[in-house]
C-alpha cells in the first residue's frame, strides 16, 4: 500500500523511536501528535512493518453524512430533555438510554457551538517564559537577515548577511547578498537543504517576504486568506513548518547572533581585505563559517538527527523557483513579462492549449513550464520566428505643391437639420455695394 507524503515524512522519525535513538516524547513533539498515538503507530509498525502507518480509513466510504445526522439528533435531544446536563453526563445518558456512543469533548463542542453550554474561563498563564533549546538537530532553524555596513565603507555595494542557525547546536550557515529578496533568501534555503536535509520548521519574522502582510478588511471583494508569498509555497512544498515570531526578541538566538557577528565578522573581513561581494563570500564560506561552528557549536541534547532527506517527487531547483500561473496560447506560447516564449514542437500536446499551467522562473534566470508531471524548458521568441503578413502597407507619399491634400466637401453639414426647420440656417441675400460700409466697400472693390 502507498503511503502519503505526510506518511514518509512521519516513518522517518518513527524509525528512528523504533531503534531507540529517539524516544516518544520527542518525536511526539516534532510530528505534532500526542504520545499515545505516537506510540500506537509504533507499535503497528512493529506488527505490519511500514504499511502499518497507512490510514485505516483509506479506501472505505465516508460517514460524513452518517456523523451529521448523529451531531442533529444529539443536539435535539440535549435540547429538549438534557438541557441542564453538562457535556460529561449527557454523552453517558446518551449512550445509556439511547444508544448514541458520542465522545464527551465532541458533545463539548457541538454544546459550545449551538450556545448549550459555556466553556470555563481558561486560566491566565505566564507569558513570558524562558524557552530552552531543542534537543534535536534540525527540529528548528531560526532564518533572519542583517543590515550592516559590513565592509566599512571599502565598496559601493550594501550588503545583506542571511543567517540560519540551528536552536539545537547553534550551527551557523550565511551567505552575503546584495537585497534582502526572495531569490537570495531561497538560494540560503537551497544551500541549507543540500547541506543538512530539511529541517522540521524554520523561525522567521513576519516580513513580507514570508507572509502577506495587510490590515484587516471586512469588504466581499477581498479574499479572507490571501494568496501564500513565494517562499511560503516553496516551504510547504518541501514540507517545512514556519512559526512566525511576534517579536525580535522571540528569536533571539538569530539576533544574539548578529550582534556578535557584527563585530567580530567585520574585523575579519577588514583583516582579510575583503572589498566586494565575491570576495566577502568566500572567505565567509571557506574561513569564517567553518572556525565559528568549530568555536561555538556545541553537541545537541539527544544525537537522533531530525533533519529529512528530499524525496524523490521533490525537485529542488524547480521548487525553489518564482512560479506563477499562466494561460497557453493556441500557438503554444507564453506571455511572460511583455516577452512571448515558445513550447518547443516535440514537446507540445494538443491539450495545452488554452490550458493553465504553472510557469516556472529558476534562481539561474531559465523559464521552465510544469505541465502535469512534465518539466519542459521555454525559449523566448525571436522576430525571425514570429509571423509576418504577407502584404507589407504602401507608404503614403509626401506631401508637396505638387501633390497637394485633396480637398474635402467644405459643405458637410447641409442638409444636417433638414429634419428640423427651426434649426435650418437663414440664408440672407448679399447686401449692395453701394449700401456696404465705407471699410467694407473698399475691401471689396
Amino acid at each position: 500500500m502507498a503511503l502519503s507524503k505526510q506518511e514518509r515524512d512521519r516513518l522517518i522519525l518513527l524509525r528512528q523511536v523504533k531503534e531507540r535513538r529517539m524516544t516518544q516524547k520527542a518525536a511526539a513533539g516534532q510530528l505534532g501528535l500526542s504520545g499515545r498515538w505516537v506510540r500506537k503507530l509504533v507499535k503497528r509498525m512493529r506488527e505490519q512493518g511500514d504499511r502499518g502507518l497507512a490510514h485505516r480509513l483509506r479506501g472505505k466510504p465516508s460517514n460524513r453524512g452518517h456523523g451529521a445526522k448523529l451531531r442533529r439528533r444529539a443536539l435535539t435531544l440535549v435540547r429538549e430533555r438534557y438541557a441542564d446536563y453538562g457535556p460529561t453526563l449527557a454523552s453517558e445518558v446518551l449512550a445509556q438510554e439511547h444508544g448514541l456512543g458520542v465522545n464527551r469533548e465532541t458533545l463539548r463542542q457541538w454544546m459550545s457551538q449551538e450556545k448549550l453550554w459555556r466553556p470555563r474561563r481558561a486560566k491566565l498563564k505566564q507569558v513570558h517564559v524562558w524557552r530552552p533549546r531543542r534537543k534535536h538537530r534540525g527540529e528548528l532553524v531560526q532564518w533572519d537577515t542583517s543590515e550592516h555596513d559590513w565592509l566599512e565603507g571599502r565598496s559601493r555595494q550594501k550588503l545583506y548577511l542571511i543567517a540560519m542557525i540551528d536552536d539545537a547546536s547553534s550551527e551557523l550557515t550565511a551567505q552575503f547578498a546584495l537585497s534582502d529578496s526572495t531569490a537570495e533568501n531561497m538560494r540560503l534555503l537551497g544551500r541549507y537543504v543540500e547541506q543538512h536535509g530539511r529541517p522540521v520548521a524554520v523561525y522567521t519574522d513576519k516580513a513580507s517576504l514570508f507572509q502577506v502582510n495587510r490590515p484587516l478588511h471586512y469588504s466581499k471583494h477581498l479574499e479572507e486568506e490571501p494568496e501564500a508569498t513565494q517562499i511560503a509555497r516553496a516551504l510547504q512544498e518541501l514540507g517545512i513548518g514556519r512559526i512566525a515570531a511576534h517579536s525580535p526578541q522571540a528569536k533571539g538566538r538569530v539576533e544574539r547572533c548578529f550582534g556578535t557577528l557584527q563585530d567580530r565578522l567585520v574585523k575579519a573581513l577588514r583583516r582579510a581585505g575583503a572589498g566586494s561581494l565575491e570576495q566577502a563570500n568566500r572567505y565567509l564560506e571557506q574561513e569564517f563559517v567553518p572556525g565559528w561552528n568549530r568555536r561555538f557549536r556545541r553537541p545537541p541534547a539527544e544525537q537522533a538527527d531530525a533533519h529529512r532527506p528530499l524525496r524523490t517527487d521533490q525537485k529542488l531547483v524547480s521548487i525553489l523557483s518564482h512560479v506563477e500561473q499562466r494561460s497557453v496560447a493556441n500557438d503554444y506560447t507564453i506571455a511572460w513579462r511583455g516577452k512571448r516564449y515558445q513550447i518547443p514542437a516535440p514537446q507540445a500536446q494538443a491539450r495545452m492549449r488554452k490550458a493553465a499551467v504553472a510557469v516556472q522562473q529558476r534562481l539561474d534566470g531559465e523559464l521552465w513550464l510544469r505541465w502535469r508531471q512534465q518539466e519542459i524548458q521555454l525559449h523566448e521568441c525571436s522576430d525571425a520566428s514570429r509571423p509576418t503578413p504577407e502584404a507589407q502597407p504602401v507608404a503614403k507619399p509626401a506631401r508637396t505643391k505638387a501633390n497637394p491634400k485633396p480637398k474635402t466637401n467644405p459643405r458637410w453639414m447641409d442638409g444636417f437639420w433638414a429634419g428640423d426647420p427651426a434649426k435650418q440656417r437663414r440664408r440672407l441675400p448679399a447686401t449692395p455695394v453701394a449700401l456696404r460700409a465705407p471699410s467694407v466697400a473698399g475691401k471689396g472693390t
